[in-house]
C-alpha cells in the first residue's frame, strides 16, 4: 500500500489524464500512513486555477454523507434500521414495507426519481409505482434518499442541510458548501469547454447537494475507518455488510447501507460515485484500514479519467471499476424483448433502428447498435465516444424479458 510519497506519481499521472479526457480541473487525494497527500490540475473555472481548497460537486456521493448520517442517529438510538419509515414519521400513508435499512441500500424497489421534484417528498413516495417487491432487487432511488432526509430532520429537530453540517461535517472540519453556493467549480460537458449550471431540486438535496473538494472526501471517507469515532463498531459493521440480494448490476460488486463494496471478503473496499451536472467525483475506502482514495473533476469525461487512474496506480490494490463485460457471445435479440420499460418517470424503449438492428431509446436519447448477449447483457455504441460500452442486461427468459436493468436501476415492462 503506498504511502504518502505516491504524491509525486500522482502529479505526474493526474495532468496527463485530465488532457486526454478532456477535464478542465481535477484533484486527487490521498489518506495513507496517517498523513493525507493532495494534488490538483487545471481550472476550477474560467479565471480560477484549481487549488487544494476548490469545491466541487460531487454528486451522489452526498449520499454517503447523508447514510452516515443517518447511521450515526442509529448509533445514538434515535433511529432504528427496520422500523417501518410510516411509524417513525407518523405518517400511516407510507407503505409499511419501507424502512431506513431498505432506503439506504436502494431495495425499497421505489422509483429513481419523483414525478414532480417540486411537490412533497412523502406524497410522491406514496404515490410511486414500484419496481419490484420490497427486498428482492436493488435498484438505485434519489427518491428513497429524499425520505431518508426527511427522517433525519424528523428526529433531529433540523433542516437536512442544518443537520448534516452540525451533526457529521463540522466534526470532521469540513466546511460545507453546496451546489447553490457561489464559488464551487463549474461542471463542463465532455469537450471540456462548454460550461454546465447546475440543476437540483430542494427535494434530492440529501441525495446530491455537497460541493467538496478531495480532502473533504477523504476525510469524510476516515469515518468508515473509525476516524474520529461518530460510529460504533457494531453499526460500523452493519453498514458496511454487503446486504444480501442487493446486487448492483454494472454499479459494484455489492451494497451496504449507504456504500457500494467492491471486490471480495479478501480484499474489499467501499466507497461511491457521483455526477453532477458536468462533474464526475469517486471516494474509495480499503476495507483494511489502509487507504481513502479520493478523485474531483469539473468534467464528465471524469470517469474516463477515473478508469485510467485506477489502471495506472496499481500500487492502490484497487479492484477495477466495476464494468460488466459480457462473458458470452452476441445473439439474435429475441422479438419478445423489444418492447417498453419503466422506473417511475424514466422511459426506456427497445425498438428496431433504421439499419436492421435494435436501439436503446430513454426519454428521446437514442442509444445505437443495442447488442444482445446469450448471458441476458447487452452493450449500446456510446454516441460521445463511438465505442460499444456495456450496459444493461434482460431480466426474464429470453425472449421473454420482463425487465431491464440499466445504470443500478430495474425497470419493469410497461
Amino acid at each position: 500500500m503506498p504511502g504518502v510519497g505516491c504524491a509525486d506519481r500522482l502529479a505526474a499521472v493526474l495532468p496527463r489524464l485530465a488532457v486526454r479526457h478532456r477535464v478542465p480541473g481535477a484533484q486527487v487525494a490521498v489518506w495513507a500512513g496517517g498523513e493525507t497527500a493532495v494534488v490538483q490540475t487545471g481550472v476550477a473555472s474560467r479565471g480560477r486555477p484549481m487549488r487544494e481548497s476548490s469545491r466541487v460537486p460531487i454528486g451522489s456521493i452526498t449520499k454517503v454523507a447523508t447514510a452516515t448520517l443517518a447511521m450515526v442517529l442509529v448509533s445514538d438510538g434515535d433511529l432504528e434500521l427496520d422500523q417501518p419509515v410510516g411509524e417513525i414519521l407518523g405518517d400511516p400513508g407510507l407503505p409499511g414495507s419501507l424502512t431506513l435499512r431498505g432506503l439506504l441500500s436502494h431495495t425499497t424497489g421505489l422509483p429513481s426519481d419523483p414525478a414532480d421534484a417540486a411537490g412533497s417528498c412523502r406524497k410522491e413516495v406514496r404515490a410511486a409505482e414500484f419496481v419490484c417487491e420490497p427486498g428482492t432487487a436493488f435498484s438505485y432511488s434519489n427518491l428513497g434518499y429524499a425520505l431518508v432526509g426527511e427522517l433525519i430532520e424528523d428526529v433531529t429537530g433540523m433542516g437536512w442541510r442544518q443537520a448534516v453540517e452540525s451533526i457529521l461535517l463540522r466534526p470532521l472540519e469540513i466546511a460545507p458548501v453546496y451546489v447553490d453556493s457561489p464559488g464551487i467549480a463549474t461542471g463542463h460537458a465532455r469537450d471540456g469547454e462548454r460550461p454546465l449550471a447546475q440543476v437540483l431540486p430542494p427535494m434530492l438535496d440529501p441525495a446530491g447537494a455537497l460541493a467538496l473538494s478531495a480532502r473533504d472526501l477523504v476525510a469524510l471517507g476516515r469515518v468508515h475507518l473509525g476516524k474520529p469515532g461518530l460510529l460504533d463498531v457494531v453499526t460500523a459493521s452493519d453498514l458496511h455488510r454487503p446486504v444480501p440480494g442487493a446486487e448492483p448490476f454494472g454499479l459494484a460488486d455489492g451494497w451496504g447501507l449507504g456504500l457500494a463494496c467492491f471486490g471480495d471478503e479478501e480484499s474489499r473496499w467501499l466507497g461511491h460515485d457521483g455526477t453532477a451536472d458536468g462533474t464526475s467525483c469517486h471516494l474509495r475506502i480499503d476495507q483494511a484500514g489502509a487507504c481513502v482514495l479520493a478523485l474531483t473533476a469539473n468534467g464528465a469525461g471524469g470517469t474516463d479519467l477515473w478508469h485510467d487512474l485506477v489502471a495506472e496506480l496499481p500500487e492502490f490494490g484497487l479492484p477495477p471499476q466495476r464494468v460488466q463485460v459480457a462473458e458470452s457471445c452476441p445473439v439474435p435479440l429475441p422479438d419478445g424483448d423489444y418492447g417498453s420499460f419503466r422506473n417511475g418517470a424514466i422511459g426506456y424503449t427497445i425498438r428496431p433502428d433504421a439499419l436492421g438492428g435494435a436501439c436503446l431509446d430513454v426519454d428521446g436519447d437514442v442509444f445505437p447498435e443495442l447488442t444482445r448477449y446469450a448471458d441476458g447483457t447487452f452493450t449500446v455504441r456510446d454516441p460521445a465516444t463511438g465505442r460499444a460500452t456495456p450496459c444493461g442486461r434482460f431480466r426474464g427468459e429470453p425472449g421473454a424479458a420482463t425487465a431491464v436493468e440499466i445504470g443500478g436501476r430495474l425497470a419493469r415492462r410497461c
